[in-house]
């Protein structure tokens, strides 16, 4: 492709992938790498940030939702705080992990999807995390339920992990929003 064709390309379609409808504005991204430079976790990541944000943009949408990056974020938005475009790289990422699921894609990391679905389980039936009502259920999920046994218990010891989950008073809200976000 050449230049002017990327750069057009750049400026009126982001990439494939539907951005429109998310309303994420990653065509502003010029690869400055303030995102990557700050990621705590880009040690861990194939591509980092701003190399998803330039695949994006080039049209690579198979090895955007394949890649390890997209669920080893650990979405503390600094990325985000750094940008100097006021691109939310932390929604993008999240973005991009619903693409990936809505699409079929396996996920690159098996785990990360298991962990994701047992800590909103753990909101949707407390309306806030239970650590470990949702632990025992990631492990159960993953099938190495002792993996972190000695880790847990010396936190149950020091009462860090409450038996029963806490109180919440707007559950019910809570319980709207899950119904809401069933709708879409």
């Amino acid at each position: 492709m050449a230049a002017e064709q990327i750069e057009k390309r750049r400026l009126t379609d982001p990439g494939a992938l539907p951005f429109k409808e998310s309303g994420l504005h990653i065509q502003e991204c010029f690869q400055c790498q303030k995102c990557s430079a700050g990621c705590p976790v880009a040690f861990a990541m194939d591509y980092k940030p701003n190399q998803i944000m330039q695949m994006i943009l080039l049209d690579m949408k198979d090895r955007v939702l394949a890649s390890k990056t997209i669920w080893v974020c650990a979405s503390c938005h600094t990325c985000s705080t750094r940008c100097p475009n006021d691109i939310d790289i932390g929604k993008v990422m999240d973005w991009l992990r619903q693409e990936a699921v809505r699409a079929g894609v396996a996920p690159a990391e098996k785990e990360v999807p298991l962990f994701h679905s047992a800590f909103l389980d753990s909101i949707r039936s407390h309306g806030r995390v239970h650590e470990l009502g949702m632990m025992a259920h990631y492990k159960l999920k993953t099938g190495k339920l002792f993996d972190d046994f000695k880790l847990g218990w010396k936190m149950f010891t020091k009462g860090k992990l409450k038996i029963l989950p806490p109180r919440v008073s707007k559950k019910k809200e809570i319980t709207e929003i899950f119904r809401e976000w069933k709708k879409e």
